[in-house]
């Protein structure tokens, strides 16, 4: 199975920690030739600086990489920002990252796939299936994922592309960006970590490689996971 990942050029956007760090990591040890995409510089790919919220920093970006196998849009964004309470400044830029940033590193590697199709993997989340009561407007941004993928499918489809377009929905996963959703509630992550086992980055990143590795006959739709110890 590794042969089916050994050469081939994988994009993956937020790739200076958790699941993109991972998937860095494991990607490159099968003989992957990752291009890792984040504002941080990092080690253990190809990189390029790149800012998720500047249309000409992604187009540079990706006029860079030239051509590529696969995009992983892992890049994501979670403020604690309510419908009724929250901020723009937080919903801004969640929207900004999780859905406007996913929609258009979508259409510029599209024209970077090989002519028989390639696979754009979409990082979403279990809030993408339920709304969390402290997560109302980031639980919209990945309800938007869930549509940009099935609509990225069907134009595809429509236009006889071959490309495969997936998605993964994790529940908590133990990475940086719950720092930022529990900022002023560090109590109740405390609370949270005692009670439940996280996921780890390297178990997401190992379903998401398990979806580059399908056979070319086979889409994968969503994989929803969280570990055993997260009800919701």
């Amino acid at each position: 199975m590794t042969d089916q990942i050994k050469g081939k050029r994988i994009v993956v956007t937020g790739a200076s920690s958790g699941i993109g760090a991972a998937l860095i990591e494991q990607l490159s040890s099968q003989g992957a030739h990752v291009i890792g995409l984040s504002r941080r510089a990092i080690t253990g790919c190809d990189h390029i600086t790149v800012d998720l919220k500047d249309e000409d920093s992604m187009k540079a970006a990706f006029t860079q990489i030239g051509s590529c196998d696969a995009l992983i849009n892992n890049a994501g964004v979670a403020h604690s920002a309510k419908v009724v309470s929250g901020g723009l400044a937080a919903w801004d830029e969640m929207w900004q990252v999780n859905v406007r940033a996913l929609a258009y590193c979508s259409h510029l590697a599209v024209g970077l796939f090989p002519p028989q199709g390639g696979q754009i993997v979409n990082v979403s989340s279990m809030s993408g299936h339920r709304v969390p009561p402290s997560g109302g407007f980031y639980a919209s941004t990945k309800f938007a994922v869930r549509a940009i993928s099935e609509a990225l499918r069907l134009e595809l489809r429509g236009e006889g592309d071959l490309t495969r377009v997936s998605s993964v929905s994790p529940g908590f996963v133990d990475t940086p960006l719950l720092d930022i959703y529990f900022a002023g509630r560090e109590d109740e992550l405390i609370e949270t970590r005692r009670s439940v086992d996280f996921l780890t980055p390297e178990e997401v990143a190992d379903q998401i490689i398990n979806i580059l590795k399908t056979p070319l006959n086979v889409e994968v739709g969503d994989v929803s996971m969280r570990s055993v110890g997260q009800v919701v």
